[in-house]
């Protein structure tokens, strides 16, 4: 997930934006694994809460309370550390993608509304409909 939030602020950092749908599409899939794994993790506390006398919906923090004797305590403390800490990074990561993005938005919205909407079309023979106003220089030397 790391990886992919910062491919994608790489890219906005370097104003990348032909690859930003891709990098943000991609970024989503690894969200939908992480969601999938998040329902794997729920099944698998399920039964280990069970195994443990503990309620089937625990957290991290509650199955290292809980750990019988032996490794598990230490296992399951070290993967409750690495996680806040990988948590921390990503929410960082995350929100700093976003400030990015709504900057573009806001700079994209600026700029349309500076931009003069006098639109004009053409007829069948390919003239404008509306005449042109002021001086105009013509080359002739070609």
């Amino acid at each position: 997930m790391i990886f992919k939030l910062e491919e994608e602020h790489l890219l906005l950092t370097a104003g990348k934006s032909r690859w930003l749908e891709h990098a943000t599409r991609e970024v989503e899939q690894v969200m939908g694994r992480l969601r999938d794994a998040g329902l794997s993790r729920t099944v698998a506390v399920a039964a280990l809460a069970t195994e443990w006398d503990t309620n089937e919906d625990a957290t991290l923090r509650e199955l290292v309370a809980h750990a019988p004797a032996g490794p598990w305590a230490e296992i399951l403390a070290s993967h409750l550390q690495a996680m806040t800490e990988l948590t921390g990074q990503i929410k960082e990561l995350r929100d700093i993608n976003e400030q990015f993005l709504r900057a573009a938005a806001r700079s994209t919205q600026e700029t349309l509304a500076r931009i003069d909407v006098d639109a004009r079309t053409y007829d069948a023979r390919g003239a404008s409909d509306s005449s042109l106003v002021g001086a105009q220089l013509v080359d002739k030397s070609l």
